[in-house]
């Protein structure tokens, strides 16, 4: 008989949330939305097929997003969300209430980081830890934190830019910005407004940066170009219009500033010790937004030390989860609240 999965391990992102069995892997990537009947408060739809109804609903249904800047913004959903989780990796026939595992910002406080608790445990849980992404991050990727040495890593998710110095198991000096994918999704939105006055959705602004966005300008014969359409804001009429990459650059420019500053501010304040370890080994990068064209390159002209982006930057956080869940003693100390 197999065995039942009685611990599970969460990267509850603002865009995307990830799960982790032990033993399976992460057997689940959904985008972190629901859709929700206005009437009745039903909810509908979960993830993938929830976000299909983002910008295309009537006015009964409702696509929220229940994680804002890495946070639960609307409790409720949030439940729901991790409800749909904890029963996706369960199974029907599992009569075991699981340990869960739930990554967190690293700036998070603690009523924010208690409200992931409890509503981790009445959407089912056993018992509910959170342990901040930045760390997770770097287990996910293989390095023993544990050991003394400095390594600095830095999670771009969708609401917030986590970086972290960590040795000996814990966090050296860290800070979080809540600048990271969505708010360079609305920098292109309010770009495309100002300079072509269209009007476009997240999901044709998310579109944009994954395929033609970049963090550095390139040669004009490199670039990539896409077709978008929108509404014209002064016809009101459909149209559509052709850009390329340098324009998009443009366009995330300051968010991109912010993101780096943040790196910046953190190796200012790192123990020489462990700044030289870092120089060393490199900055560590993690999350989807990590994965913009040229971004490491951008971290590398910005700080002097070298960049790179880990084997799967999407699931470095949740593999974190599932390892830190088998090993729940040689990660104690990192383990921040239970219940």
């Amino acid at each position: 008989m197999a065995l039942l999965t009685t611990k599970i391990g969460i990267d509850l992102g603002t865009a995307n949330i990830l799960v982790y069995v032990p033993g399976k892997g992460v057997i689940l990537n959904e985008p972190s939305v629901v859709a929700v009947s206005e009437m009745d408060k039903k909810i509908l739809a979960v993830g993938a097929e929830a976000k299909i109804m983002i910008g295309k609903t009537p006015d009964d249904i409702v696509a929220y997003r229940p994680m804002k800047d890495g946070v639960i913004a609307d409790y409720r959903v949030a439940e729901a969300m991790l409800s749909y989780c904890i029963k996706r990796a369960m199974g029907k026939v599992n009569p075991f209430k699981p340990e869960v595992l739930i990554s967190v910002p690293a700036g998070i406080t603690s009523t924010e980081r208690r409200a992931v608790v409890e509503a981790a445990m009445n959407a089912g849980a056993k018992r509910a830890y959170v342990v901040k992404e930045p760390i997770l991050g770097a287990i996910g990727s293989g390095i023993r934190i544990e050991e003394p040495g400095g390594h600095m890593i830095v999670d771009m998710g969708g609401g917030t830019t986590d970086v972290a110095v960590i040795s000996l198991g814990g966090i050296v000096t860290s800070t979080s910005v809540k600048c990271a994918g969505d708010r360079v999704d609305r920098a292109i939105i309010d770009y495309i407004k100002k300079a072509h006055n269209l009007a476009i959705g997240d999901r044709t602004a998310e579109r944009i940066k994954m395929e033609i966005g970049s963090a550095l300008k390139v040669v004009e014969s490199k670039e990539l170009r896409i077709k978008i359409s929108g509404r014209d804001y002064i016809s009101g009429l459909p149209r559509t219009i052709e850009i390329g990459t340098n324009e998009i650059v443009e366009a995330i420019g300051r968010e991109l500033k912010e993101m780096t500053q943040a790196i910046k501010d953190v190796l200012a304040e790192t123990p020489p010790e462990l700044a030289s370890d870092i120089i060393e080994r490199g900055i560590m990068m993690t999350g989807g937004t990590a994965q913009l064209r040229n971004l490491t390159k951008l971290i590398e002209k910005a700080t002097g030390v070298k960049a790179y982006l880990v084997e799967k930057p999407l699931h470095a956080v949740a593999q974190g989860t599932g390892h830190a869940l088998e090993h729940l003693d040689v990660y104690k100390k990192s383990i921040i609240a239970k219940r």
